[in-house]
């Protein structure tokens, strides 16, 4: 077989950008879709200087990954896989390969379109222990631009912007259900308080009085009233609404238990009413970019369309608040405080999807920053001479760059969009180091 060659598996559209960028460079490619044994066993004949794993199924990717491994031990090997502890069972098994998700590939140039448009790049330092981020910065019109990275701290403005939406957002009802149940539990409050102020006219003390006036909003036992008509219309205007704010309060309870609490009334989970930033699509690139908007002290709120998203479960734990819903629609962004939002990514795999939600976030709240994950679907530029979109990041362009820079000798430390081509920093962290350019990332391979 010829030297340099390499194998890519996967027909998928990551897989056939990294094989074209790879046939750019001069590489001789072997791309396979889903090979059986032995076409993988007779494609990892002769001389193979690499291979790229780059399928959407992780189970199917670790599979091929352990193969491979055992019929070529150390060859240089790059596999796509999203789930973290996949990624983390492979790494321990194959320690010559390079196991990334696409997620974190493109996150750092989604958080800077988001919150700081005026830098190419926002990552965590490679370098350090610490969670600590660094802006990257490549000069436009030079073929062998050198990147420049600097320190970067989330603005004090946007960090107390972000806290005070979250300040607003405790106790703030986010839907019907959420209002039933927060007025319901406010009724009962309000009627224990004007039955135990009733009590301490009876010269009962405070404790006491509290305590028969939640035995008998609780309905446990009934206080000994006078003959006067005020106590006894009290008595029974209290009873009745005791009824309705109970029914109340449980129907808000079981409406809040059955919608999967994704959203609070209170703690870290509430919906905030400013300064936050919206991120659509609970999915693998989405989850990521509001983890790292989180810990950069920026306020996230995630909107899914599906409530049986595999990421939901994961937003919950990590405290990051979702509203169930379409943003597409008018509504659901009002109730995201879309007005008084920093910004709007729309992170789904679907390109129309993106572009309908752009649409509709410029409707709701016109001159609001709107980031786009997309792709080469010619809608992206037709609908970009017609309006204003804002920045379009392309999540599989930019893992192609990645994947093919990193099966030509080194994993590049980031890369970054600049139009239709993509910037490879090298790899380590470069202060001030000279970079490479990928050909267009719209670029195809050929084969079938």
């Amino acid at each position: 077989m010829d030297a340099g060659r390499v194998v890519v598996i996967g027909h998928t559209d990551v897989g056939r950008r990294a094989c074209a960028l790879l046939q750019n460079e001069g590489t001789r490619t072997v791309h396979l879709d889903e090979p059986s044994d032995s076409e993988l066993r007779a494609a990892l004949t002769g001389q193979v200087d690499g291979v790229a794993v780059l399928l959407h199924d992780d189970i199917r990717a670790l599979r091929y990954s352990l193969m491979i491994e055992h019929l070529r031990p150390g060859v240089r090997l790059f596999v796509a896989i999203f789930d973290r502890t996949v990624r983390q069972q492979l790494e321990r098994a194959v320690p010559n390969c390079v196991v990334l998700s696409p997620a974190s590939v493109a996150v750092p140039a989604m958080v800077a379109a988001a919150i700081a448009p005026e830098h190419a790049a926002v990552r965590r330092r490679a370098s350090s222990q610490e969670a600590s981020w660094v802006t990257i910065d490549v000069p436009a019109g030079t073929d062998q631009p050198e990147a420049s990275l600097r320190p970067f701290e989330t603005p004090a403005g946007l960090k107390a912007r972000g806290l005070l939406g979250r300040l607003r957002g405790q106790l703030h009802p986010y839907d019907s259900g959420s209002s039933v149940l927060l007025g319901g539990a406010l009724g009962l409050i309000l009627v224990i308080l004007v039955d135990t102020v009733i009590g301490l006219f009876h010269d009962h003390g405070l404790v006491r009085a509290l305590y028969d006036a939640s035995r008998t909003t609780a309905t446990i036992s009934a206080p000994e009233l006078g003959d006067t008509t005020g106590e006894l219309v009290w008595a029974t205007v209290a009873a009745l609404l005791v009824m309705g704010f109970t029914a109340a309060f449980a129907a808000g309870i079981v409406h809040h238990l059955l919608s999967g609490r994704h959203v609070a009334l209170i703690g870290r989970r509430v919906i905030p009413r400013s300064g936050h930033v919206a991120v659509v699509g609970m999915g693998q690139v989405g989850l990521r970019l509001a983890q790292e908007l989180r810990a950069l002290g920026v306020a996230v709120l995630g909107i899914e369309r599906y409530p049986t998203a595999s990421g939901l479960g994961l937003a919950r734990d990590l405290g990051i608040p979702v509203i169930i819903g379409d943003a597409t629609s008018r509504r659901v962004l009002r109730r995201a405080g879309l007005g008084r939002a920093v910004a709007l990514v729309a992170a789904g795999s679907e390109d129309r999807d993106s572009i309908a939600v752009a649409l509709a976030a410029t409707a709701v709240a016109p001159g609001l920053q709107v980031v786009l994950r997309a792709g080469a679907d010619d809608a992206i530029d037709e609908t970009r001479s017609l309006f204003p979109i804002g920045p379009v990041i392309d999540v599989n362009g930019l893992t192609a760059a990645f994947v093919s820079r990193s099966l030509l000798g080194t994993v590049p430390y980031a890369v970054i969009p600049e139009g239709e081509e993509v910037v490879c920093l090298p790899s380590g962290e470069p202060g001030s180091a000279v970079t490479t350019r990928q050909p267009s990332m719209t670029a195809w391979c050929d084969c079938t």
